[in-house]
């Protein structure tokens, strides 16, 4: 039994503001992993599970050994997976499925993710499953040697993919939380060719760091707000939870730290996320973002040089000179 770690690929709208330039919005994607090489277990391994059951098991990188040790725990215990529903593809009309039956391969079963456990997911949830939020789709089908025995279930799920697609713990159901795509505060996460990676420790080389969690309710706790207004909230918050988080109010400038953060869309806001991170990270000119290495919170390397303050603001300037790589000025901005 093996889990198609493809997860639908999420874009999610962040906007740029080094705290006196113009907010640029940018668009980033988390890496969309194809299906995962699944190992041989035997038929009468891959069981039943009804929904809502929690999975776990230990991930190995041998095909051999993963998830073989798979078993039911409770969801408020870490596990991996959580099952939407099984499907019994034996009962479907044609010969695809039937007795004997060639293998489908790891890109069919990505086809039949998206073709039942979609649909599955959304009538788990309750239509409240959110599309960019930090939960996706996921599918367990048979081995190879499972199928050739007779096997023909797959197991919808939903499961917490990392950015580069490897599967991470969740601890509770999705059905009691808030499934906001959030890092807890302090988190770094890494960095592979100035794209964001996994969580690392801050003294690795990394894209950001996560300097505040925002519930947006205390804001707007009504209807979904606008993305105009959650800027407009966001900029004055998330510039004091830096400046907080960081120790002091220039720390930003003088590190010469890209201040972000990300908005909710309406798809998320009526799945019911609220929570958005404040962030700081180093926009490259280019794209994406600079390494940075160490805390923000004390000394930093970025692209292993430590940065250079920036001179100050002459007296009566009303805005600092905006540092190298920030959107110019405009009239209004």
């Amino acid at each position: 039994m093996v889990a198609v770690g493809a997860v639908l690929a999420a874009g999610a709208t962040v906007v740029f503001s080094d705290g006196f330039s113009t907010p640029e919005k940018i668009v980033t994607h988390s890496a969309a992993a194809g299906p995962v090489t699944d190992g041989p277990v035997t038929a009468s391994s891959f069981g039943a599970a009804d929904p809502g059951v929690c999975l776990q098991w230990t991930p190995t990188d041998d095909p051999e050994t993963d998830r073989q040790d798979l078993a039911e725990v409770p969801c408020a215990d870490p596990h991996r997976f959580e099952v939407a529903r099984d499907i019994d593809m034996s009962v479907y009309p044609g010969v695809e499925f039937g007795p004997g039956s060639p293998y489908p391969g790891s890109i069919r079963f990505g086809e039949l993710r998206d073709e039942h456990c979609m649909a599955a997911v959304d009538d788990y949830v309750g239509a409240k499953f959110d599309p960019s939020g930090r939960f996706g789709v996921g599918l367990m089908f048979p081995s190879q040697a499972g199928w050739a025995k007779g096997e023909r279930t797959l197991r919808c799920g939903v499961q917490m993919p990392s950015n580069t697609g490897a599967l991470l713990e969740v601890t509770g159901s999705i059905l009691d939380q808030d499934q906001s795509k959030v890092w807890p505060t302090g988190t770094c996460i890494g960095i592979n060719q100035n794209v964001p990676a996994d969580p690392v420790d801050c003294s690795a080389p990394h894209a950001y760091e996560v300097a505040s969690v925002i519930n947006l309710t205390q804001q707007f706790p009504g209807d979904n707000p606008s993305e105009g207004d959650q800027d407009k909230y966001l900029e004055g918050t998330c510039t004091d939870a830096v400046n907080s988080y960081l120790g002091y109010d220039t720390a930003l400038r003088d590190k010469t730290l890209t201040l972000f953060w990300d908005t909710i869309d309406v798809s998320s806001w009526l799945a019911g996320s609220r929570r958005v991170t404040c962030s700081v990270g180093k926009e490259l000119e280019s794209g994406g973002f600079a390494t940075i290495v160490g805390t923000a919170k004390g000394d930093i390397l970025i692209n292993g040089t430590a940065p250079v303050p920036p001179p100050a603001a002459p007296d009566g300037r009303a805005l600092p000179t905006p540092l190298p790589g920030a959107a110019p000025i405009t009239a209004g901005g």
